[in-house]
């Protein structure tokens, strides 16, 4: 695993493959770049360079326990420092939940580094009942029973992650980090805004694939569906769970190398006048 500094804070990436287009990674909240590494790999099995990449506060990259270093703009920031680090002119970036969501960020922040973005789990509108619900439980649990929350990443940290399914050694990791830290992230993200406003998303041009869930309401499928009739060229991908892609990967993993390599076979937003057609989902 690789990193940079940033601001005075070390960030963790780590590198997939070889080649000239390249595709940046991100993780859901709390979670590290290891839930993008299964995807990675098969994506660099296909010929591209991938990068899995650890904002601020997740995964090998430091934490620290100020409340205002943690915003998606901030970890949008950072994705283009990474791009400028690595010096890349262009990539295809993409994300789950979190990550989707800093995509969108990385959009408005610095559209001409996007040669396309994979949109997994988008947290917008219709997620804001869910959230509420979800989130502020644990940002009290977190800010007010840290000393037992502390115990109990002790405890989850000594199980052994070779020795459980992925999605439990996802789980386990997130609640492995110091409970201070993640509440602080928390507190950051709420303060600022989710994601950019559906009037400038819809300035968003660059080729997207949108993954919707069904049955998941922090990312219902109906923020999936309403972002890919915003963006001028997104295509809406279906998936059957929102763990498909963890578990049976293989369907998913296809349309999105598809999608990955269609955007370097492309022109770049913007090259050309005729604008590209939106695929049926």
């Amino acid at each position: 695993m690789a990193s940079f500094r940033y601001e005075g804070q070390r960030l963790a990436y780590t590198i997939h493959g070889d080649g000239t287009k390249t595709t940046l990674l991100m993780p859901g909240l709390l979670l590290s770049q290891k839930m993008q590494t299964p995807l990675a790999r098969q994506l660099a099995k296909r010929g591209n360079r991938v990068v899995t990449f650890d904002p601020l506060g997740h995964g090998a990259s430091d934490r620290p326990r100020d409340m205002w270093r943690y915003s998606m703009t901030a970890f949008a920031r950072q994705t283009v420092a990474l791009l400028d680090h690595l010096e890349l002119d262009e990539a295809v970036v993409g994300g789950t939940s979190l990550g989707a969501n800093i995509t969108l960020e990385v959009a408005s922040l610095a559209p001409q580094r996007l040669r396309g973005m994979v949109i997994e789990m988008p947290v917008l509108d219709n997620a804001i009942p869910a959230c509420a619900a979800a989130f502020a439980p644990l940002l009290l649990t977190l800010t007010f029973g840290e000393r037992p929350m502390r115990a109990l990443a002790s405890a989850a940290a000594r199980v052994p992650s070779d020795r459980v399914p992925f999605l439990l050694e996802l789980t386990l990791d997130a609640i492995a980090q110091d409970p201070g830290p993640s509440a602080a992230l928390l507190q950051g993200i709420i303060f600022g805004r989710t994601a950019p406003h559906r009037t400038e998303r819809r300035t968003f041009d660059m080729p997207a694939l949108v993954i919707g869930h069904p049955r998941d309401p922090v990312h219902p499928f109906s923020d999936a569906d309403m972002l890919a009739h915003e963006l001028p060229n997104a295509r809406l991908l279906n998936a059957n769970s929102m763990i498909e892609l963890r578990t049976r990967p293989a369907r998913l993993t296809a349309e999105i190398a598809r999608f990955v390599a269609s955007c370097w076979n492309a022109p770049a937003a913007g090259a050309s006048e005729e604008p590209a057609a939106r695929a049926a989902g």
